[in-house]
């Protein structure tokens, strides 16, 4: 324990204060070490002394050395982790030559036949994990018990070190080992919604983690961190700029602060991508036009690739935000996506590089419902793009609601690689102040059967490319990270980076299973503090669900920032912009009928889903508001009508807030003081949250059902008039 030296006070007394004060700062600075106050700085990767003496005692006696071979700035990385993970996990030194155990050696190194310990039936092995994929095993060579780490690559064996280390955090048996694992996604993407002035649209831990200003002289240690943390559950690439582009980013000073970036990132195996700003041959190439089939535009862009590659040689690529909301791009000339995809592809093809195309498109000049524009758009257009396109699309068709119904291009663009892009910062889910466990949400999404090619060819299917036998494929999640001392503003939202992370890496991971892991690493290993927060933590979205966007309920939050509910908004400019265009309340009932009577928006998908969802009798009711308009007297499964399921959901939600608070407050003897008394607060504010999104939205919607708040439940104490009269103009992530 550091303890807090004399003439550091002293040095402090010469700033005019009192002597009191300092004795009183320095006591309880001693007393938050003491009591082993975190920040959350470290995320999952707390090597904290293992306190289950048996497991220890194993662990000690089976790993006494470590041999890397530290031929390479990734194997030197490696031999640090291990170095730093073991010490603190076993608390004992270890011995890094490898040589003077007689037993417990623990080898991590890149396969080759003559360098690496015990090499017999690992060849076999290693020929089904690739480039990133990794092989942990247990030999016994020359009458030694050998732990081998090893891959094809550096990269891979830094990712089998982690999930090694993994197995230790969480208290693992790892006498006999063998493990094989390999990634499922090629790309496994963070994209940063981050601006030049350090602000994040839709972000909700502070302001962003770039300092533009300092790059590239100064490469603050954070980035590092930053590099480690992503790396230590698989992610190897980084959007570093919004998605609603500024060109600034592609002249040669900011390629110089990308470029130092780049250079941090490498040996973790993450490669840099930036957002491409449509209109930039015009904005700084001063040219005219940006018609991509414009010869000078296309001359434009074939240099100014070849410029970053220059810069940077293994850049990734470009992310395209391209004609959605006020954005540039090809239909401004009469042009397609997949014109405006092909030329930046075709740029950038010589150089190995890729192109990401958003689907999430939609225009004010089109009536036709939202939920068919990205449609209507791409499907069209399959097998138009050329081999380096990517259209990433949303987890649903809307834009990253609470809950959504898969989008309808999954499956339905069979010639065309399709990138999953789901939301880790919590734009509709509470933002900064809620507990929304994620992992949910993407394997609800992941799983769902699109049926393209028969029953089982569910959206991980489409988009890991087993399905139409694509090589490129992927998986991006926007960026909850942000500048706060603990990376995301929110202790518990650490666990939506994280699951983002290991369910790219292997999609057919349990919730359950990546919670447990992070609360393990991030908390605790005691089985008390399990039993209770990985059943809370998995049930948190639909309890966030249940009080905001209950039975298919969407968009009916607060204007510009997102903050709160506002199911009233009817003056915006843009019709698909206010939350009466979705939920459309009348006297009659509440919801969007996008069967074939309405929208037609399920023409959109297979036949089998279609007929599920077209009935109103067989449509889950998760979702029935999302597809059919629904008289307020219909009788659901529960015997209850629409408003009175309507009241339970929305009761019921705020009470398993206050449930939650209850189960945390039990909590307390696992947690250090500081996250403990963070995460309480916490779930005061989203309690309180909660009752304003159960009270707002039952009194607006009251004013059509003309039915009675049941007389079991507390009733508002405030009148719709005051929750309509709040307003928030600082709210963060506008």
């Amino acid at each position: 324990m550091k303890m807090i030296r004399i003439t550091r006070i002293t040095r402090i007394t010469r700033i005019k204060r009192t002597t009191g004060m300092i004795v009183a700062m320095a006591l309880s600075m001693l007393l938050a070490m003491q009591a082993g106050a975190e920040t959350g700085y470290e995320l999952w990767m707390r090597y904290v002394p293992v306190q289950n003496q048996p497991l220890l005692n194993s662990y000690r006696l089976q790993i006494n050395s470590i041999a890397v071979n530290t031929g390479s700035p990734t194997l030197r990385i490696v031999k640090n982790e291990l170095i730093s993970g073991l010490t603190g996990l076993l608390g004992k030194k270890i011995d890094t030559t490898g040589k003077t155990a007689l037993n417990g050696i623990l080898s991590a190194e890149t396969y080759n036949p003559a360098g690496v310990s015990g090499k017999a039936g690992l060849k076999s092995l290693l020929e089904q994990t690739g480039e990133e994929g990794f092989v942990i095993a247990t030999k016994t060579v020359n009458n030694k018990k050998h732990i081998i780490i090893t891959g094809n690559t550096d990269i891979a064996v830094l990712y089998g070190t982690f999930h090694f280390l993994r197995l230790i955090q969480t208290q693992q048996n790892i006498s006999s080992l063998q493990i094989i694992s390999t990634p499922k996604m090629k790309l496994r993407m963070l994209n940063h919604w981050d601006n030049l002035n350090r602000t994040v649209e839709r972000g909700y831990s502070g302001s962003s983690i770039w300092n533009w200003h300092t790059l590239p002289g100064y490469i603050d240690p954070r980035y590092v961190d930053y590099a480690r943390a992503n790396a230590s559950i698989g992610i190897n690439g980084t959007v570093l700029t919004n998605v609603n582009a500024n060109a600034t980013f592609l002249t040669p000073p900011y390629l110089q602060k990308v470029k130092a970036l780049a250079d941090a990132f490498r040996p973790y195996g993450i490669k840099v991508y930036l957002t491409a700003r449509f209109s930039a041959p015009i904005e700084i190439g001063k040219l005219k036009t940006a018609d991509p089939l414009d010869p000078q535009v296309q001359q434009w862009w074939n240099d100014k690739i070849s410029e970053i590659y220059q810069v940077i040689p293994d850049f990734g690529g470009f992310v395209v935000k391209a004609n959605s909301e006020g954005q540039p791009g090809p239909q401004d000339y009469k042009r397609t996506h997949a014109d405006g995809a092909n030329m930046l592809a075709s740029a950038i093809a010589p150089h190995k590089g890729i192109i990401i195309w958003r689907a999430f498109v939609y225009s004010n000049e089109n009536p036709v419902d939202r939920h068919k524009q990205a449609y209507d758009d791409f499907v069209p257009l399959d097998g138009k793009f050329n081999s380096n396109v990517m259209v990433q699309v949303k987890n649903g068709a809307i834009d990253f609601m609470p809950r959504e119904p898969f989008h309808p291009l999954f499956g339905a663009m069979p010639k065309t690689p399709l990138m999953m892009e789901f939301q880790v910062t919590q734009e509709y889910l509470g933002q900064g102040t809620t507990l929304a466990f994620l992992a949910p949400l993407f394997k609800e999404t992941l799983e769902s059967d699109t049926y393209s090619k028969g029953k089982g060819s569910t959206v991980a299917k489409v988009i890991d490319g087993s399905v139409d036998q694509h090589a490129l494929n992927g998986m991006a999640g926007v960026s909850n990270i942000g500048s706060d001392i603990n990376w995301t503003g929110h202790p518990l939202s650490q666990a939506n980076w994280y699951a983002l992370g290991r369910l790219a890496w292997d999609h057919s991971l349990s919730s359950e299973k990546i919670a447990e892991e992070w609360l393990r690493m991030s908390f605790s290993n005691n089985a008390a503090f399990l039993s209770t927060m990985i059943p809370l933590m998995c049930n948190s979205r639909e309890t966030v669900v249940r009080y905001m966007n209950p039975i298919g309920l969407h968009h009916i939050m607060g204007t510009s920032h997102h903050y709160g509910p506002a199911p009233w908004v009817s003056n915006l400019n843009r019709p698909e912009w206010n939350p009466v265009y979705y939920h459309k309340a009348d006297s009659l009932g509440i919801g969007f009928d996008r069967t074939s009577k309405g929208s037609n928006a399920l023409g959109q998908y297979a036949p089998e889903v279609r007929k599920l969802w077209e009935d109103i009798n067989t449509c889950e009711e998760k979702n029935l508001l999302w597809f059919h308009h629904v008289p307020w007297t219909f009788k659901m499964k529960s015997g209850r009508n629409v408003w009175e399921e309507l009241c339970y959901n929305y009761y019921t939600g705020a009470e398993k807030v206050k449930q939650m608070q209850a189960s945390w407050k039990k909590m307390q003897p696992f947690v250090d003081p500081q996250r403990f008394d963070q995460i309480t607060m916490l779930f005061n504010v989203q309690y309180e949250e909660a009752i304003w999104w159960r009270n707002a939205c039952l009194l607006y919607f009251q004013t059509f059902s003309k039915m009675p708040i049941p007389s079991n439940y507390e009733k508002p104490d405030r009148s719709l008039d005051y929750y309509k009269s709040l307003r928030f103009p600082f709210a963060p992530g506008i």
